[in-house]
């Protein structure tokens, strides 16, 4: 049984501005909630319509029905669990080895490719601009698919930040040097950019190197990659050459 206090707190949690109120964020499914429960991050609650996760204590863990699952769920075909956890409210910070840093990414589902990108190939910082999407929106964590546990993530005046940093910086733009032929070291912030619009004209006057990927089709009237699948490219690439 759920009280409605309960689906109250649980609905809110879809706004950023009650995440960061309450510190709390929605996780759902088996898969995304077990990789949570092995990370760092903190179970608040778990509500289940069958009996899983036996390993939980049971002051934590709310059996509900199905119609229940459905008032709570952020999905268009809810599971069955929903947890709460709690935000880590300071994310390791390092500036060494790769980092990859998102300028103004706004879509929900790209930024949890971003997270699920760094975890695959073994990056663990992710810098994003304050105007990136949230990484608790409940769109973003289910499209990490878990792997939100094994990245750090922050949020930062993106411009100050690079500004203040060692490492050297790359960026992804149509008009760059050949990325298969370049020379790309083991170290450095690689900028992606808006889905729509690519690096801000702020974020591009820092960048040291400008990466492309060339187009070898024979009429090249494409006019550009998906940013996510540009991500993998280049991910692809720093981490072959190193």
């Amino acid at each position: 049984m759920i009280s409605k206090n309960q689906i109250k707190l649980i609905t809110s949690l879809q706004q950023k501005k009650y995440r960061q109120l309450h510190q709390l964020f929605i996780a759902e499914g088996v898969k995304v909630i077990q990789e949570l429960l092995e990370s760092n991050f903190e179970l608040e609650h778990l509500y289940i319509t069958e009996p899983i996760f036996n390993k939980c204590k049971k002051e934590v863990k709310t059996t509900i029905t199905s119609s229940e699952m459905d008032r709570i769920s952020c999905l268009k075909t809810p599971t069955n669990s929903l947890a709460l956890f709690k935000i880590i409210d300071n994310p390791i910070i390092e500036e060494k080895r790769l980092v990859v840093a998102l300028d103004h990414i706004r879509d929900q589902r790209n930024l949890g490719t971003f997270i699920r990108f760094c975890d695959w190939f073994g990056i663990e910082q992710l810098w994003c601009s304050q105007e990136t999407v949230d990484i608790y929106n409940p769109k973003v964590v289910q499209a990490t698919m878990g792997s939100i546990s094994r990245v750090n993530v922050n949020y930062f005046d993106l411009a100050t930040k690079l500004k203040s940093i060692k490492l050297p910086i790359f960026g992804t733009f149509m008009e760059g040097e050949n990325i298969y032929k370049s020379i790309l070291p083991s170290e450095g912030i690689i900028i992606l950019g808006n889905e729509a619009n690519g690096i801000s004209n702020e974020i591009e006057k820092i960048i040291q190197k400008k990466l492309s990927i060339p187009r070898f089709g024979s009429i090249q009237k494409t006019e550009s990659l998906n940013v996510a699948t540009a991500a993998a490219i280049v991910l692809s690439e720093f981490k072959r050459i190193s």
